[in-house]
């Protein structure tokens, strides 16, 4: 027979015993569907992850006082590192010559900014920064001016404002000139940073940033260390520069040649890099649930093969009889298993990606179809139709025609 015909006796098989088929086939959606899902909820996070965490420009590395992500409690020895200081960041940038770019910056949230207009919640992020930290973070300056050596070396009361902040205060007028209040501090908006637009739902341009030390003077009590920012020429002199980062840093903050960097480099690598090894048990557990499902579905479809080849004992004789060969047989009964895991496995991999989707989409995650994930997924179908048809078919296959013949 050709695999067509093979094909359509099966469904054949399957239209005839319908809810057998169903209930077979279910235990295939129910594997399928659950690997399908998690995984591609997890790749859109994933992906908008990556695409926030590229906040740092190409070639681009951090340095901190904490570890970028942490779960738990943390340990006495990281909780008593000395802070990174500005005189840090200078002795830094001395040593340092051949970083294109190097800034310094310091965040705190929960503030309220107010124009003569207007008030906005307390949700606004404020970012004490060194000119340099523009470039090192991808930003733009859409109006006005960056903040300059001068504005840092004196403290001076200026600011930058993110897009969304700049239209919430001003609406219609040019913010470039007027003055906010934040904090107790009075600023002269400078500079209007270009749109970022959304991560996960939140803006990114609901933000200001003033100079470093104004922001030290105002805030320092709160916290004080500070994080720099460190941009390599280009890609390959990028780990070269880490590494000399790392060294001058030792030396700066004088840490014993035996004891681990009391600091932390983190890149836009390391970021993926830990996000992906934290979403791996999860990843891990969906692929156990969707193989004991899948198992559970193979003894199902072994026991749907063994009942379709007794029914059709005597459709098996006529056919030997009229010359049919053992391999074809075999054949036949092997392609109906795999086209029952397909059809389930199609099923899955249909809802998987629309309830994953939909899941995502919840989290303001951009929509995705995990390619990788669904050859995955029909390659499991396909070894699960093997593995649990050969049995039956190669029964099947052995069966004696003249006593199939008599088979009543």
């Amino acid at each position: 027979m050709k695999i067509g015909e093979t094909i359509q006796v099966a469904f054949g098989s399957l239209r005839a015993n319908r809810l057998r088929s169903a209930l077979t086939v279910l235990g295939i959606v129910i594997g399928i569907f659950s690997i399908i899902s998690v995984s591609t909820v997890i790749a859109m996070l994933q992906r908008s992850i990556e695409d926030g965490v590229s906040d740092l420009s190409k070639n681009t590395f951090q340095v901190q006082k904490w570890p970028a992500i942490h779960t738990g409690r943390i340990s006495e020895k990281i909780w008593n590192r000395q802070d990174i200081t500005i005189d840090h960041f200078n002795q830094l940038r001395a040593r340092l010559p051949e970083a294109k770019y190097m800034a310094a910056q310091m965040w705190r949230g929960g503030q309220k900014v107010k124009s003569e207009w207007v008030s906005t919640n307390p949700n606004i992020s404020i970012g004490g920064i060194t000119p340099e930290a523009v470039p090192t973070s991808a930003w733009e300056i859409g109006e006005g001016r960056n903040i300059n050596q001068n504005d840092l070396d004196y403290a001076t009361k200026v600011c930058l404002l993110g897009d969304e902040l700049a239209q919430k205060l001003f609406k219609s007028i040019n913010p470039i000139g007027q003055e906010v209040r934040v904090a107790g501090m009075r600023l002269k908006v400078v500079g209007v940073f270009a749109p970022r637009g959304q991560l996960f739902g939140e803006s990114r341009d609901n933000f200001m940033a003033v100079p470093l030390t104004t922001f030290q003077n105002e805030y320092g009590k709160y916290r004080r260390s500070i994080d720099i920012v460190i941009m390599s020429h280009g890609k390959q002199d990028y780990n070269d520069t880490i590494e000399a980062t790392i060294g001058a840093l030792r030396a700066i903050r004088r840490v014993p040649a035996n004891e681990d960097n009391d600091f932390e480099i983190v890149s836009n690598e390391s970021l993926i890099s830990q996000l992906n090894s934290m979403t791996q048990g999860i990843k891990v557990g969906s692929v156990v649930v969707a193989l004991i499902a899948l198992l559970a579905a193979g003894v199902g479809i072994m026991n749907i093969m063994l009942v379709s080849v007794t029914e059709r004992t005597r459709e098996i004789g006529i056919r030997k009889a009229l010359g049919a060969k053992r391999r074809t047989i075999l054949l036949q009964f092997l392609i109906e298993a795999i086209t029952l895991c397909q059809f389930g496995g199609i099923i899955g991999i249909i809802f998987g990606v629309l309830t994953g989707n939909l899941v995502g989409m919840q989290l303001n995650a951009p929509p995705i179809f995990p390619m990788d994930w669904i050859i995955a997924g029909i390659m499991m179908c396909v070894f699960v139709g093997v593995i649990f048809g050969t049995g039956p078919a190669y029964k099947a296959a052995r069966l004696d025609p003249i006593e199939a013949l008599r088979y009543e």
